[in-house]
C-alpha cells in the first residue's frame, strides 16, 4: 500500500527459468526487477500467483523452511560484498557452512577450495579491507557456492567494480555456471553482463516486455551503436 492506494510491484509475470542458465534481469528503477528478484530468492511473497523451485512454492514453506532453503539452495552475491571485515576471507566463506553444523575440518578444507576456485589461493587469510573490490567480489562468489546451491542469485554483482575486474567477474560465473550447472540469476544494468547472458529479461512498469538471448541485445547494441 502507498498513500491508501494497493501497488502492484509486479503483474502477469510469467517465466520459467532453466536449470543451468545464466538469466540476467534488467529495468529502470521501479520496474519491479527487485522484487522479482527479492520473490525468486524468498524474501518477499507474492500475493498471488506461485514461484516454484525444483516444483516447490515457496510463498509456502514456513520460515524454517524458507531458511533451509535460502542457506541450502540459493546463493546470493550482493552488489556491496556484504562481507564480515573482521574475518578473513577463508571465515567468510565458511561461515554458510557453519550454520549448517559442518564439521570444521570439513569447513575449512571445502572454503578452502572454493577460494582456490575463484583464484584466491594467496589471499585465504586475507580480511576484506586488506582485498581490492574484484577480490572481495571473488570472496563473495566462493561464499555464494559454500553449500552447493543449484541457483545463485547475483545483484549487479559488477556494480561496484571496474570494467576490467567486472567482465573477470562476470567470465567467472560464467565458468561455474558450465562447470558445475549452477542456475546464475543477475540483476544487472552491466551491458557486458546482459551480452553474456544466456536470456535477458526486459522488466517495465511491473511487466515483462520482453526476453531475448543475449546474442540479440549485442546485435541490437550494434545497430544503435551503428546508427
Amino acid at each position: 500500500m502507498m498513500g491508501g492506494q494497493a501497488v502492484h510491484a509486479l503483474r502477469e509475470i510469467d517465466l520459467d527459468v532453466a536449470r543451468g542458465e545464466y538469466l540476467s534481469i534488467m529495468g529502470p528503477s521501479g520496474s519491479g526487477k527487485s522484487t522479482l528478484f527479492n520473490m525468486i530468492g524468498g524474501l518477499d511473497k507474492p500475493t498471488a500467483g506461485r514461484v516454484l523451485i525444483d516444483g516447490v512454492d515457496v510463498a509456502q514453506l514456513s520460515t524454517y523452511e524458507l531458511a533451509w532453503l535460502r542457506c541450502c539452495k540459493i546463493g546470493y552475491i550482493f552488489q556491496t560484498f556484504n562481507l564480515i571485515g573482521a574475518l578473513t576471507a577463508l571465515e567468510n566463506v565458511s561461515m554458510p557452512m557453519v550454520f549448517m553444523g559442518k564439521r570444521s575440518e570439513d569447513v575449512h578444507e571445502h572454503a578452502a577450495r572454493l577460494l582456490r576456485l575463484v583464484g584466491l589461493d594467496e589471499r585465504m587469510g586475507h580480511k576484506p579491507s586488506e582485498l581490492s573490490g574484484g577480490q572481495q567480489q571473488r570472496v563473495a562468489i566462493a561464499r555464494a557456492l559454500a553449500n552447493a546451491p543449484s541457483i545463485v542469485l547475483a545483484d549487479e554483482p559488477t556494480g561496484n567494480l571496474d570494467s576490467s575486474t567486472g567482465t573477470q567477474i562476470i567470465d567467472l560465473l560464467y565458468e561455474l555456471k558450465d562447470r558445475q550447472g549452477v542456475t546464475v540469476i543477475s540483476a544487472t544494468h552491466d551491458h557486458k553482463m546482459l551480452r553474456a547472458s544466456d536470456r535477458v529479461v526486459h522488466l517495465h512498469d511491473g511487466r515483462i516486455r520482453r526476453i531475448e538471448t543475449g546474442a540479440q541485445f549485442a546485435e541490437e547494441e550494434k545497430v544503435a551503436d551503428s546508427s
